[in-house]
């Protein structure tokens, strides 16, 4: 991920509203998590699988404060339990920030089905989200995502992929 892609994020999540950071690490990301840890204005909270993360997120949410489950986007098969009874049971809104893992020129063949099952699934659970190639578009997806995310109370994602985390 280059440096001017980390920085945006993290801008983005500050535009947002964004004080928790529920991670699981992966390589596409592996930039970021240092600087969402160095950072005194967010705190973050690594987790042992996304459903954790995205069940954490859910009860930032009860509590008044905004929160976002960053993850490779294999992980959202790992949520899609949580995610469909927070969202789709209760309308609480969780937001999560992918890496793309299976984009067009991915080069490993383990990552392809998570290209493959990422915009089905999230289409299944009706969850409106933003696939980002351009630096530029980074800190408005992530704070069109919150809008979104807020005003009807159900889930929104955005997965950066292309030239931003390769």
């Amino acid at each position: 991920m280059t440096p001017g892609a980390v920085d945006a994020v993290i801008r983005g999540l500050k535009r947002a509203g964004v004080s928790i950071v529920c991670y699981l690490p992966d390589s596409l990301f592996k930039e970021l998590y240092p600087a969402l840890d160095a950072d005194p204005d967010l705190r973050t909270i690594p987790v042992t699988n996304e459903g954790e993360g995205a069940a954490i997120c859910g009860g930032v949410f009860l509590s008044g404060k905004r929160a976002v489950l960053v993850m490779e986007n294999s992980g959202l098969r790992a949520s899609v339990e949580p995610l469909a009874r927070m969202g789709l049971g209760a309308g609480i809104p969780v937001v999560t920030l992918m890496s793309y893992r299976g984009d067009l020129g991915e080069n490993n063949w383990w990552a392809i089905p998570h290209g493959i099952t990422m915009e089905p699934v999230l289409q299944a659970l009706r969850i409106p989200y933003r696939v980002v190639r351009e630096e530029e578009a980074i800190e408005t997806a992530i704070a069109d995502a919150y809008a979104s995310a807020y005003a009807s109370y159900y889930h929104a994602a955005v997965a950066l992929g292309g030239s931003i985390v390769r």
